[in-house]
């Protein structure tokens, strides 16, 4: 190997040029131990999805109350029935309450004290 002498300013200029485009031992070694922690933690997380995964698998399933499924199904018809009474119930009182606005059948629906659309009732 042969030495040559370089003045300072070209050695500094070079060696600042392959800092800029190499990374330092110092910086690669500190990259791998980032990455080697991150494959550890990431290794710990499998190990605990993988377990309760298992755990899943192995746990018995919920045990099926036929009556209180027939119950639920009874108090849904019940209540479906009961807010289409609510419903009817609520377009007889807008009905009643356009009658004593003076609105008969014919009337103009929607006029524009309320917003609506203008067309006639029953077309």
């Amino acid at each position: 190997m042969m030495r040559v002498l370089v003045p300072a300013r070209l050695r500094k200029a070079v060696r600042t040029w392959f800092d800029s485009r190499y990374i330092s031992i110092a910086d690669h070694r500190q990259d791998i131990r980032d990455a080697l922690w991150e494959v550890q933690t990431l290794r710990r997380e499998m190990a605990t999805l993988q377990g309760e995964v298992e755990r899943l698998r192995t746990a018995r399933p919920p045990v099926v109350d036929k009556a209180k499924i027939d119950d639920t199904h009874r108090l849904a018809q019940e209540t479906a029935k009961a807010l289409d009474g609510v419903l009817q119930n609520e377009v007889l009182v807008w009905q009643a309450i356009d009658d004593l606005r003076g609105d008969g059948p014919g009337a103009v629906v929607g006029s524009s004290d309320d917003g609506g659309s203008g067309r006639r009732e029953g077309s």
